[in-house]
């Protein structure tokens, strides 16, 4: 990936930044809204454009002049996406006249000396580009109509972009040869979604893991709005972390556009590897934690559950917040609770070094011999009891599958084990065999009835 072009989508809010990038990627990653300010972090994702493979950003809606604290936060993100670009491609309204934050935005690319590609969006049909006359006292030598919600004309924008991408030099056959076996023979890393109410410092751990503001931070919650991710290599190890939206209680969640961050949110689990869930130690564990937790549950992922901004509290209190903790999520017994400050940067390698651990972990397979032991010493210390007036004969134990961890356990009359028992089974296999945090699965099944 090291040889992906970037190209960089900025201009001015509300003039369809979020479209056109959807529009090129060929899929709704970025949230459209009519509303402007609805992107506020650098939005990543790869796409082929033009036949090369490139990488896409998509920024919040640029204005250098703003005063607003959030406004100035917004345009340094556009302008970190500038700075990181090989082409910009600058956004403008074609259906209105050019405002002075187009003006700005012009001026600062071209004191930037990238190549630029100027657009002028919503255009539908041809008889509305005689309004764009007025564009071209910004002094841009060519203005590509389009429009990004029907797709009109955006194939001269590739064919333009093209134009640039060929500048751009690619790997050779050699190296391309020796990128892919590499990319082969190494794992691929560990992805890592960090979830949970907003302000919990999602944002800010997220930050502190690339070492830069990656991600927009404003005591305001609901600062981030899209799943903004990035390939991190924290104590030689790579994660690509996931910074998500924070989840309200639905009754809360407005419509529209938070209803829409929170599905990204959400199928920001699905994804992961190892989920994070954040959570603010002063506000303690809520209903809303404890949701995600069981959601990240049953999607069968990793989990680590980190108490953050402890270096806000005496530390005399940090064990019961832990206790407290504990007790609300007695349902995952199994899940690490590590205080942190991601302000500070304490426990900040003990999270991470429990993320790699119980990433691991899903990967473990048991040896069958190991579990031929296990399953033998389990019978003759606690065999299945009777139900229903039958007792189950339980036959053998196997692995089936990773991530997470399956067995399957095949009896005489699987419909006659009962609940308490199957739970004390995976309860010894999360013993034996460090499965600490990793969610596991068993099914009982008859012997019959095979794999």
């Amino acid at each position: 990936m090291s040889n992906r072009p970037i190209l960089a989508i900025v201009g001015r809010p509300n003039v369809g930044k979020s479209t056109l990038f959807n529009r090129l990627c060929g899929q709704p990653l970025a949230i459209v809204h009519d509303a402007p300010g609805v992107t506020r972090d650098r939005n990543y994702t790869d796409a082929t454009v033009a036949g090369r493979e490139v990488t896409l950003v998509d920024t919040g809606g640029l204005d250098p002049t703003t005063h607003d604290p959030m406004g100035q936060g917004i345009a340094r993100q556009a302008q970190a996406a500038i700075d990181e670009a090989d082409i910009v491609v600058c956004v403008l309204d074609g259906s209105l006249p050019p405002t002075q934050p187009d003006q700005d935005a012009v001026a600062l690319l071209r004191r930037a000396n990238k190549p630029v590609v100027y657009v002028a969006n919503k255009m539908d049909g041809a008889s509305q580009e005689w309004l764009l006359t007025d564009h071209y006292t910004l002094g841009v030598d060519e203005l590509i109509p389009v429009s990004a919600l029907h797709g009109r004309h955006t194939g001269k924008l590739e064919a333009a972009l093209g134009a640039h991408l060929r500048n751009i030099p690619t790997a050779s056959d050699d190296e391309a040869e020796e990128a892919t076996e590499t990319e082969t023979e190494r794992q691929a890393p560990l992805r890592v979604a960090f979830v949970g109410r907003p302000n919990a410092g999602k944002s800010s751990l997220f930050n502190r893991l690339n070492g830069s503001e990656r991600s927009l931070v404003d005591n305001r919650p609901g600062t981030t709005v899209d799943p903004i991710d990035s390939l991190v290599s924290y104590k030689g190890e790579q994660f690509v972390v996931v910074d998500t939206a924070g989840v309200r209680r639905k009754s809360k969640v407005d419509a529209g556009i938070e209803a829409q961050s929170v599905i990204r949110s959400l199928r920001s689990i699905d994804r992961a590897d190892v989920v994070v869930v954040m959570v603010d130690i002063e506000l303690g564990i809520a209903d809303q934690d404890s949701r995600l937790l069981g959601l990240a549950k049953e999607r069968g992922k990793s989990i680590v559950v980190a108490l953050n901004k402890v270096d806000l509290i005496h530390a005399k209190d940090i064990e019961k917040a832990k206790a407290e903790a504990a007790h609300t999520l007695h349902f995952a017994r199994w899940t690490k609770i590590i205080p942190l400050s991601a302000h500070t940067g304490h426990g900040v390698a003990q999270l991470m070094a429990e993320v790699a651990l119980v990433g691991r972990r899903m990967q473990h397979r048991v040896p069958t011999s190991a579990l031929n032991r296990f399953f033998e010493q389990l019978l003759l210390d606690h065999p299945p009891p009777t139900r229903a007036g039958k007792a189950p004969r339980i036959y053998y134990l196997t692995q089936i599958g990773v991530r997470p961890p399956t067995f399957v356990a095949f009896c005489s009359s699987p419909e006659h084990v009962a609940e308490a028992y199957r739970r004390y089974v995976v309860n010894r296999l999360r013993q034996e065999f460090s499965y600490e945090g990793v969610p596991l699965r068993l099914f009982f099944r008859g012997k019959d009835r095979g794999d």
